[in-house]
């Protein structure tokens, strides 16, 4: 299985190149520094470095939290970033500036993988969530370079399909792999795809462990005075192709009954913010976007999010918020941001990529569950109009995030021995 992998990963080499051809038609950040994803770059590191790795936006601000207690307890060693996406680096700069080195991680064949080990020489390598790519886990095990899976969860849907090449991802989770998994039935499915049982440990969610900015409910009562005075906020947050639709028509029947609600809407790729303003102009809906500057208008139906960065002070102005994702078959998105501000929260049916949040925030009543833009638009207008039950679900958000805090704690734990076993070099 391995040597069909390998001979796999030459194979598809030219189309990855393909592949950076064409996001870059719409994203010219993916033509930056396109060695990287080779193994090739300017940076590297002199001693021995903590390597993580986070995918995009969110596994970098799951980490962010784990990332500056790193960079307190270990000072002295260089701490290697890597993203997949440009919105990720940009996230890593934004929040790290030169504290952390950011590269693009290689992709999955034997040369670009030896040629970034061979940059950074890691004393650690930490994967946020689940990322199995059997070329770059080998490398750690003929480096000895201790390798965890941090926050790491297996949705209900990947693991039936890890199963199809269990010989292959046995293999790869065999190399002394640490596995932090976010709940007990993430753990058991990894142990039913080949993870060792006696590494396998259940953390819990780093996410709850989020700090927000202190100054975050400023600058959302700040965003309210200059766009949205006395008016009803809702967002609708990190959206996919399809849930514009039907955010629209929901906020289209919100407007029925409530004529001065207000709409910010995010969508989850900046590639797609110059499609969803066409669309609002051809539905003829009054918009401003944030990229503009401009200023909402009583008449402004819809604030358009269309900048990097700024979601969560998007959420501290608004009421109530939809986490997208979940409307269509995505899996959702962190809906924690909101929770700890103290916002009602709704979602769609497709909450696979962090079900055991969903299940505890709809058991607390601090989310509900929508299907179409009927039911958006009703439990958005519910929620609207009275300000007593939106304080009753914030709050049992704000409780569901504290009663579940410590992962970190407990995530730091299994790291500490990990560094500990290499010399100060």
């Amino acid at each position: 299985m391995r040597l069909f992998y390998l001979a796999l990963s030459y194979v598809l080499a030219p189309f990855v190149v393909l592949i950076i051809i064409w996001k870059g038609l719409t994203n010219r950040a993916y033509w930056e520094r396109v060695e990287e994803r080779f193994g090739f770059g300017r940076s590297r590191t002199e001693r021995r470095a903590i390597w993580i790795h986070a995918v995009s936006v969110g596994e970098v601000m799951a980490a962010s939290t784990m990332v500056g207690e790193l960079l307190e307890r270990y000072p002295h060693l260089p701490l290697v970033i890597t993203t997949v996406t440009p919105t990720g680096a940009r996230r890593v700069i934004d929040l790290f500036g030169d504290r952390v080195i950011h590269s693009y991680i290689p992709y999955d064949m034997p040369g670009a993988v030896r040629r970034f080990f061979d940059r950074f020489n890691p004393r650690l390598a930490v994967i946020m969530e689940t990322e199995l790519w059997p070329n770059l886990y080998n490398e750690c095990g003929s480096r000895k370079v201790p390798l965890v899976l941090a926050n790491a969860r297996v949705s209900p849907r990947s693991v039936y399909r890890y199963r199809r090449f269990v010989g292959l991802f046995s293999e790869t989770l065999s190399h002394g792999i640490v596995i932090a998994a976010q709940s007990q039935r993430d753990a058991d499915r990894f142990r039913w795809i080949g993870a060792p049982p006696e590494r396998t440990h259940v953390v819990g969610n780093i996410k709850f462990d989020l700090e927000l900015p202190r100054d975050l409910i400023a600058k959302g009562r700040e965003f309210r005075e200059v766009h949205a005075q006395r008016r009803p906020v809702w967002i609708a947050a990190s959206t996919h192709e399809g849930e514009e639709d039907e955010v629209i028509e929901a906020h289209r029947r919100i407007v029925e009954t409530t004529p001065d609600a207000l709409l910010i809407l995010v969508p989850r790729h900046p590639e797609r913010f110059q499609a969803v303003a066409t669309m609002l102009s051809r539905r003829r809906i009054s918009y401003v976007t944030r990229s503009s500057a401009g200023r909402c208008e009583p008449k402004t139906q819809v604030f358009l999010g269309d900048t990097l960065g700024e979601l969560t002070m998007f959420y501290a102005a608004a009421d109530v918020a939809f986490v997208g994702g979940s409307l269509v078959p995505v899996g959702g998105h962190n809906a924690l941001e909101p929770a700890a501000m103290g916002l009602p929260i709704l979602t769609g049916p497709y909450t696979f990529n962090a079900e055991d949040i969903a299940e505890m925030l709809q058991e607390a009543k601090a989310a509900f569950q929508i299907a179409d833009a009927q039911e958006l638009s009703q439990q958005v207008s519910a929620l609207l109009s009275d300000p007593a039950l939106r304080a009753r679900c914030g709050q049992a958000g704000r409780q569901t995030v504290a009663d579940n805090r410590g992962a970190l704690a407990r995530l730091l734990e299994l790291l500490e021995p990990l560094l500990a076993e290499f010399p100060d070099a």
